[in-house]
C-alpha cells in the first residue's frame, strides 16, 4: 500500500476491503511521505519492519528486487500523487489497484492507459459502488431491455461534510480535498465522479454533450464544493447530475433514478440492498438482496443470505476480490472467471478525469460542451 498513514480514512476501508474475504495479504508499505508516519503506521499494523518504506519509490525498487516481492499496489494517497505513483510501480511490473480519480490531468490519465496495455498489467479502479450487488442487478435490467429504451438518467450525491469551512480547523481530509494542487477538483471530482461512473455502469450509456453549474459557496475556499449538470447521452438519452458537499443535512446520499420507455428503477446507497422496480402500467416491485430471483451477477456479489444487512465495506471487498482473482489467474496463466473482471478498469479512469475536466470546462464557459470520449485502449 502507498498511503493510507496516520489519520488518513480511504487507506483503512481499503485495508478492511482487502482481507475481508482473505485473498490478499497485506505486506508492505509506504504509507506516507513523512517516513516516520510510514514506520509508526507499518508498527501499527505489525509489518515487517524491513519492509515498511520511507517512500513510495524505496518500495518498488526493492520489492522488485525481492524473489517474494509484492504482487500488487493499492494507491490510497490524495488525488496528485496517483499518477507518480501508478506510473512507476506499472514500469517496475506490479499490477495496480488505485482509488479515483485516477489522474489530476487527461494527459496522465492516457500515459496510464498506454503504460497498463505496455505492460499487460492488470489495473482496477476503485469505485466501489459499482460492487454493490443491487446496483448489478440494476445493471442486469439494464442489459436485458427490461426498461425497454433508456429515456432519462438522474444521479445525485449530495453531502453536508464541506458545508463551512472545516479545511480550516486542521481537518486533514478536508485540508487536502479542497486544495486544487492536491484534489484538482473538489465536490465534482471526489464525489460527482462516483455519479458519473455509477451512471455509466449501470447504464452503459456513454456522455455526448454537458452543460455545467460549478459553484464554489463557502467563502475563500479555492475550490468547487456544488455542481448541477444536464448531460446528453449517445443514442438521445437525457440525465441531470448533482454532486454537493454543502447540502446540509445530507450525509452520503448517493442515488440514482433510471427511466426507459417501459419502465424505471431507483437505487439508494444508504439503503443499498433494496433496488425499486416499476413496470409501465403495473404496480412497484422491490427487489431485495440475497434472494434466488436475482441476476447471477448480484447473487455472484453477496455473501449473506438475505434479510442479513451487507454495504459499504462488503461492495469495496468485491472491488478487490475480483481484482485478487483477475491477478491471480494472470499469475497462473489461465483466464479469470465469469464475473473476476467486473471492476472499473484504466479506460474507466480516462473517462472519469475526462468528464471531470469537461464539466470544469463548461463551468467556467457557462455553455453546453462536448463530452465524448473515447479514451486509449
Amino acid at each position: 500500500m502507498v498511503g493510507g498513514g496516520p489519520g488518513a480514512f480511504i487507506g483503512a476501508v481499503h485495508r478492511m476491503a482487502a482481507a475481508l474475504d482473505g485473498t490478499i495479504e497485506l505486506v508492505a508499505g509506504a504509507f506516507s511521505a513523512s517516513p516516520e508516519k510510514s514506520y509508526q503506521q507499518g508498527a501499527a499494523l505489525g509489518l515487517d519492519p524491513g519492509r515498511v518504506y520511507g517512500s513510495f519509490r524505496a518500495m518498488a525498487d526493492s520489492e522488485s528486487a525481492r524473489d517474494d516481492g509484492i504482487d500488487v499496489v493499492s494507491i490510497v494517497t490524495p488525488n496528485h500523487m496517483h499518477f507518480p505513483v501508478a506510473k512507476t510501480f506499472l514500469e517496475a511490473g506490479f499490477h495496480v489497484i488505485c482509488d479515483k480519480p485516477m489522474t489530476n490531468t487527461l494527459t496522465d490519465a492516457e500515459a496510464l492507459c498506454r503504460l497498463v496495455r505496455e505492460q499487460d498489467a492488470v489495473f482496477v479502479l476503485t469505485h466501489n459502488y459499482t460492487g454493490y450487488p443491487m446496483v448489478k442487478e440494476a445493471r442486469g435490467i439494464v442489459q436485458g431491455g427490461r426498461l425497454g429504451v433508456i429515456r432519462k438518467v438522474i444521479v445525485e450525491y449530495p453531502q453536508d461534510w464541506l458545508a463551512t469551512p472545516l479545511e480550516r480547523t486542521g481537518h486533514k481530509q478536508a485540508d487536502w480535498r479542497t486544495d486544487p494542487k492536491r484534489a484538482g477538483a473538489g465536490a465534482l471530482g471526489d464525489i460527482g465522479s462516483h455519479a458519473e461512473n455509477l451512471a455509466r455502469y449501470i447504464t452503459g450509456l456513454e456522455l455526448s454533450a454537458l452543460c455545467a453549474d460549478v459553484t464554489t459557496f463557502v467563502p475563500r475556499r479555492p475550490i468547487d464544493d456544488d455542481v448541477s449538470m444536464l448531460v446528453r447521452y449517445k443514442g438521445g438519452a437525457r440525465g441531470v447530475l448533482h454532486a454537493s458537499q454543502v447540502s446540509v443535512g445530507e450525509e452520503n446520499n448517493l442515488n440514482i433514478r433510471v427511466h426507459g420507455s417501459e419502465g424505471s428503477i431507483q437505487w439508494f446507497q444508504e439503503h443499498p440492498n433494496w433496488l425499486y422496480f416499476r413496470k409501465l402500467g403495473g404496480p412497484e416491485r422491490i427487489l431485495k438482496r440475497g434472494n434466488d430471483y436475482l441476476s447471477p451477477a448480484a447473487q455472484h456479489a453477496s455473501r449473506l443470505p438475505s434479510g442479513h444487512p451487507e454495504a459499504f465495506l462488503e461492495a469495496f471487498a468485491n472491488i478487490y476480490a475480483s481484482a485478487a482473482r483477475t491477478i491471480a489467474a494472470r499469475i497462473a496463466g489461465h483466464e479469470p472467471g465469469e464475473f473476476d473482471t467486473d471492476f472499473p478498469t484504466v479506460q474507466d479512469g480516462a473517462r472519469g478525469v475526462h468528464f471531470i475536466l469537461t464539466s470544469l470546462e463548461s463551468g467556467r464557459q457557462r455553455k453546453w460542451t462536448d463530452a465524448a470520449y473515447t479514451p486509449p485502449e
